[in-house]
């Protein structure tokens, strides 16, 4: 069939108005041309690949050395295992929704169909804003990593951020099926990455491979739990709650499957697919790696606090103690990957963020413009022209970097507030589906976990909120604690500065917008046949990607 159709409904369900059907067809899955809308162009394996990439990055490569360091490898199990079952929770939930209604920009769009149109505003600046930052220190972080292999004094590391700006904004100016496929190699790599050192792991823990460490008192041991043993609970309740929030920024990027969902192929079958592998990747890629790492190497090494080194990496530690040399080298590639890799999610995320606040008149109108590729071109450029902002004011000559300081500042706890308004979007979404009398198996997917999903999200998020600047406590530190809270008075001012100059009112449940972009998807788009027999190989693969 060439149509577009709706599809996968309960013959019992009765068909909504023809206007708003037509309307989101035109605006969401237009292959016309330019000017007309985005495209669904991303296939099944590319959101797979983004929904993983988007939980590994450097906060895994890196900061779980620190997280180590601090607390031990007993509370940064506590901590990576409460963490990632929350990020579960909350994928369940965003799962729900954007099955049903796969929209691009999803998170700001069900904040204003579902709660108030103040409170998607909110989320919309909030998580472009949060993106555009995190776009810029990617870059900047590259440069640093360049300088590994090429120092500084032989080129300045503002000309490799400047050629990864070019190539990424590039890239993302392209199509989103270019998008989609370069981010697919780049999860693909640290996938595979994060593979081998498992495998690594085990047989240096097993003695296979490897030699003993070396410790502070000149004994020597082999990695296990000896190691381990040395200090599994450090730092007390202080290291635990410092260590509880360094793991929840390392999860942030999950949410970018439903930013993705609304220019996916098939949404109502690939969404879920996604989403019901989230719990098995968190457990191979954090919970066993950060248990691999506490039995291999003594909490207290001195190497796992230099950030400014990548030998300071647990990741390039395991392999160097295991007999692989070139450890340091392999883990800086990798790690420029998952640099790239950040980037390139966030030039795509937070274009598509701005792209839907301009189509809900709160973003300049010229901000709706999209080629004939259906890329926001000029969404793109300005969430790229940001990032070189908040380079150039990283430079030592302007202002010393203190700028920075407080952009990074302001965009740290972000990522949070998003994952928070997803949560309540699914519970404003699940009770205005019971007020207006609807039936759960209208959902092409339902989240089991409700209620209990969201609520948990709240939780964890607010504590780790709240809690991130308990240290500038005692004794007083103005400047941590302004670093720590300084995002919540800029939430709480965008939310009631919308609601005071536009007059928004809370959606009453009743009145809730169901309707408008349900699932519409290209039935040529091809699907497995069902009486393909999987292999165990098959399916060891289809659990980790």
């Amino acid at each position: 069939m060439s149509k577009i159709e709706y599809e996968g409904d309960p013959p019992h369900h009765e068909k909504i108005g023809a206007t708003p059907m037509e309307d989101d067809i035109r605006n969401d899955l237009s292959t016309s041309p330019e000017g007309q809308g985005l495209q669904r162009n991303l296939h099944a394996r590319h959101l797979t690949m983004i929904s993983l990439g988007g939980t590994i990055g450097t906060g895994l490569f890196l900061a779980s050395g620190g997280s180590i360091a601090t607390a031990g490898p007993g509370y940064s199990q506590i901590a990576y295992t409460l963490v990632g079952s929350m990020v579960f929770c909350f994928m369940s939930s965003l799962g729900e929704m954007t099955t049903y209604l796969p929209i691009t920009g999803s998170i700001n769009t069900y904040g204003t169909r579902f709660v108030d149109p103040a409170f998607g505003f909110m989320l919309g600046w909030v998580y472009w804003f949060s993106w555009s930052i995190t776009v810029a220190t990617e870059f900047v972080a590259s440069a640093i990593i360049i300088s590994y292999w090429i120092p500084l004094s032989q080129c300045p590391g503002w000309v490799w951020s400047l050629v990864f700006v070019i190539a990424l904004t590039s890239l993302n100016l392209i199509s989103v099926k270019a998008f989609g496929e370069v981010e697919y190699w780049l999860s693909l790599t640290k996938v595979l990455a994060v593979i081998i050192f498992i495998i690594v792991g085990f047989l240096y823990i097993g003695r296979v491979v490897g030699q003993p460490i070396v410790l502070e008192d000149g004994r020597e041991t082999w990695p296990g739990t000896p190691i381990y043993n040395m200090g599994p609970f450090h730092g007390g309740f202080v290291g635990l709650l410092s260590i509880f929030l360094n793991a929840g920024f390392s999860f942030q990027g999950a949410e970018l499957v439903g930013i993705a969902a609304g220019e996916t192929k098939n949404p109502r079958k690939n969404v879920p697919r996604a989403i019901r592998q989230v719990f098995w990747r968190i457990l191979l890629f954090y919970v066993l790696t950060i248990l691999i790492i506490g039995l291999c190497i003594p909490y207290n090494d001195p190497k796992l606090v230099d950030n400014e080194s990548i030998e300071s990496s647990p990741f390039t530690r395991v392999f160097v103690q295991a007999g692989i040399s070139v450890g340091a080298d392999i883990m800086n590639g990798v790690i420029l990957i998952a640099i790239l890799s950040a980037g390139n999610s966030g030039l795509y995320a937070s274009s598509r963020a701005l792209h839907t606040l301009s189509k809900e008149g709160n973003a300049p109108k010229f901000f709706q413009y999209v080629n004939r590729f259906g890329v926001p071109v000029y969404c793109v450029l300005a969430t790229a022209l940001v990032g070189c902002l908040a380079f150039i004011v990283s430079l030592d000559d302007v202002g010393q970097g203190q700028a920075y300081d407080w952009l990074l500042a302001l965009s740290s706890t972000t990522g949070f507030i998003s994952w928070i308004g997803i949560a309540i979007c699914h519970i404003r979404f699940r009770m205005a589906f019971k007020a207006q009398g609807r039936s759960l198996s209208d959902l092409p997917f339902v989240s089991r976990l409700y209620p209990f999903g969201p609520i948990y999200t709240l939780l964890i998020c607010f504590t780790i909120l709240l809690g991130q600047g308990y240290a500038s406590f005692s004794p007083f530190d103005v400047k941590s604690f302004l670093s720590a809270y300084v995002t919540l008075p800029f939430v709480l001012l965008l939310f009631l500065g919308k609601k005071f100059i536009s007059m928004t009112k809370f959606i009453p449940l009743v009145d809730v917008d169901l309707d408008t972009g349900r699932t519409f998807m290209d039935t040529t788009t091809p699907t497995e046949p069902k009486d393909l027999k999987k292999t165990w190989l098959r399916r060891i693969a289809g659990l980790i990607f």
